[in-house]
Formats: structure tokens, sequence, C-alpha cells
């Protein structure tokens, strides 16, 4: 079983790092941050919202910072609550940084502000072989552990050579937050596919296209 947070205060913290655009939040994302803490046994599971994922915005536009944080908070809560714990936190390092978000920047932050705590970043197995092409690639590699998050009885990609890393098996649970914005649009059920807070929110927000 994971250990409790900050039982053992002579071995330094295990602090998960989980980025992401979250345009929006899905139950995919949620499903990884708790199975990679349980299995990893980390203190604390970080989700941080991207301010300017630069790799994305080159191409297209993307849901403000802070919209995609207030969705996030609010999931990120909810779950906590249904859980019984605080398993995981909403982060807005990035957004209060500013400028584009570099994964470098971010561990590099919180290997200051930790006081030696053992960092571990998130990534899915369909990016994992691009991290050389990250933003200061060998910061990230000396700053923390890669976790490759992997559906359950699926086979991706790996990190590059010379990426210490971990392969974490997640539940295999099919959903992109482009064909959620896509279902919104089109007032598709999402019900199976998004928490009901990050619903709630764009809809009253009209966020995506939606309607109430």
């Amino acid at each position: 079983m994971p250990r409790l947070p900050g039982v053992d205060r002579a071995t330094p913290q295990r602090i998960g790092v989980f980025g992401g655009t979250f345009d929006p939040l899905h139950l995919g994302h949620l499903a990884i941050a708790f199975e990679v803490r349980y299995q990893l046994e980390l203190d604390r599971m970080l989700l941080v919202v991207a301010n300017d994922p630069w790799q994305k915005t080159v191409f297209t536009s993307v849901t403000p910072a802070s919209v995609r944080f207030e969705m996030l908070e609010a999931a990120v809560a909810a779950a906590n609550e249904s859980a019984g714990s605080t398993a995981l936190e909403a982060s807005d390092l990035e957004i209060r940084r500013g400028g584009e978000t570099y994964t470098a920047d971010t561990l590099a932050s919180l290997a200051s502000e930790t006081d030696g705590a053992e960092l571990f970043v998130v990534v899915g197995s369909d990016i994992a072989a691009s991290l050389d092409t990250w933003e200061r690639p060998d910061e990230v590699r000396k700053l923390a552990t890669t976790v490759v998050a992997e559906r359950a009885g699926s086979s991706g990609g790996r990190p590059p050579q010379g990426w210490d890393h971990v392969v974490v098996a997640v539940p295999a649970l099919e959903i992109s937050s482009t064909d959620v914005r896509n279902r919104f649009r089109n007032v598709r059920p999402t019900e199976a596919l998004v928490p009901p807070s990050v619903i709630e929110y764009v809809r009253s927000h009209g966020l995506y296209g939606s309607t109430r």
C-alpha cells in the first residue's frame, strides 16, 4: 500500500508531476494520476496546467490557462472528496510563472522548493519516444525519473536511450480532449468521459460551443 504522506521524515518526498493542457481534463487524466500515485507510492501527485503549451499553440488555439485551471481544480477537489483523501493536487505553478511552458523550468522550480524531493514526471507512451525534442531535455532527465503511463494490455513507445524511466500500466480508457470538445460542440454525451464538475463548468460558461 502507498506510504502515508509525511510519516517517514527521514525519507525524501516522492512527488509526481503530471503536466498537460487539460483542455478539458477528463476521466482518463484522473485515472492516470491516481494509478501512478498508487503504484509508485508517491507522497504527492501534482496535476500541472500548462500556461502556454508551445508544441500545441503553434498549430491551434487553446482555452485560456486560467479557465483550464479552474476546471481542473474543481475536478480534483471532487475526486479527492470522493476518494476520501488529498491524493491529487491542482497546480498553477506554470501559470504563475507565465510565458511558454517548459517542463525543465517546472522541475527546476519544484526541486528548489521541495528540499531534495524525488521527482517523477509523467508522460503518455504515445509521446515517450519524442522526449529528446523537448526544451532542454538533458535537464529534464537529470531532475526527474520519467514515468511512462501505458494503457493496460497495450505496448507503446519508450523514451530514447539514456532516459531513466519506469512504466506504469494505467486503465485503458480511450478518451481524448479533442473528442470531448467535439462532443460538447455537437451536443453528444460526455457523462461517461468527463467529471460532472467539468461538464457543469463547460456548459455554464459556454465553452467549446456548448449550450446548457
